[in-house]
């Protein structure tokens, strides 16, 4: 039997997290008649995700399949790609371990692509689901945090506006994904000790970029959990950190190769212009308002960016164990 669609979870220790998110996939309607799988990617995780994925695949009894996959190399950007590597379907739809999708959420992904077949991409409708409600000054971070409420209506990302959805509830299609997106990228995800990210939205621009359309579908709705400590200072800073420190490879493939050394010094300019502004506008209140804070980590970030990935190894020839190329990606590892 060939698949039409694929779920990819990837996780990293997410034994806790995981039941919900598969018993929600269970609780799908609207699939009758539609060829899917399910498949949990354990991100070199070190807690038992790979027993709870186990003890549902002896107790599953859906038509529609449910596999494990092992990457040891960490970082969602080598889970995403294993996941779309081992997929059985020309349509994979990426949930986090901490991603709660609505009861028709599959039947919604699979007819927005039949729907759209030059849609290369297409993001979900993502509600916060917060275990205390956000300060009203930290409202303007939620985007950074994956929550996207962008109306009712469908809606193209245009490439010149420089917008495109984050990887929590995106499908992506198989084929343009293979087509588009390089063998070796630089960004990977955050891990233990590094908080680069970006690294779905490096993947997405490169999709756009082939000429594939990406999109935003309100009918695919997740619930984005957020615990509390994730509205603290003390990870926000760091977070918002990494978001900055990876934006000269976001920033750099819109441009064409002999105009990067002028696009760098304009958006070294733009980055200084608003760290002044900045100052001027918040002064001594940049280390007391955690928005303020925020505000200013991004812009410094943003700056140091480039002389960053440069000093770590990850533009120009990959350094060990610095970026994707250290790996090649047709690494094998045996999915179940």
């Amino acid at each position: 039997m060939s698949i039409d669609f694929t779920v990819a979870i990837p996780t990293y220790n997410g034994a806790s997290r995981l039941p919900e998110v598969l018993e929600r996939l269970r609780s799908q309607v609207g699939t009758d008649s539609l060829h899917w799988e399910i498949i949990v990617v354990n991100n070199n995780s070190t807690d038992n995700t790979a027993e709870v994925v186990r003890e549902y695949q002896e107790n599953w009894s859906q038509a529609y399949p449910l596999r494990y996959c092992f990457e040891p190399r960490q970082g969602a950007g080598f889970a995403r790609h294993r996941a779309v590597e081992v997929a059985r379907g020309g349509v994979v739809g990426f949930l986090d371990d901490d991603n709660l999708p609505e009861a028709n959420w599959v039947a919604a992904a699979w007819a927005f692509s039949q729907e759209h077949p030059q849609a290369g991409a297409y993001g979900s409708q993502v509600h916060g689901d917060f275990d205390v409600p956000p300060p009203e000054e930290l409202l303007p971070l939620l985007p950074f945090l994956a929550i996207v409420e962008r109306g009712g209506e469908e809606l193209l990302y245009e490439p010149q506006k420089k917008l495109l959805p984050p990887a929590a509830g995106l499908v992506v299609r198989k084929q343009a994904y293979l087509e588009s997106v390089p063998s070796r990228l630089v960004l990977t995800g955050r891990v233990e000790g590094n908080m680069l990210t970006s690294e779905d939205l490096e993947m997405l621009c490169y999709i756009q970029q082939a000429g594939w359309e990406i999109w935003y579908n309100p009918a695919m709705e997740i619930n984005h959990k957020i615990p509390q400590w994730r509205l603290q200072r003390e990870y926000l800073i760091p977070f918002i950190r990494g978001v900055g420190l990876s934006r000269h490879v976001t920033r750099m493939l819109s441009v064409e190769p002999w105009q990067r050394p002028l696009a760098l010094v304009g958006y070294a300019v733009n980055d200084l212009r608003k760290i002044v502004f900045h100052v001027l506008k918040y002064r001594w209140r940049i280390q007391s308002e955690v928005l303020a804070s925020c505000q200013m980590e991004l812009f410094l970030s943003s700056l140091m960016s480039p002389f960053y990935l440069w000093r770590k190894g990850y533009l120009g020839v990959p350094k060990e164990g610095a970026g994707l190329g250290v790996y090649p990606w047709g690494k094998s590892q045996k999915c179940l």
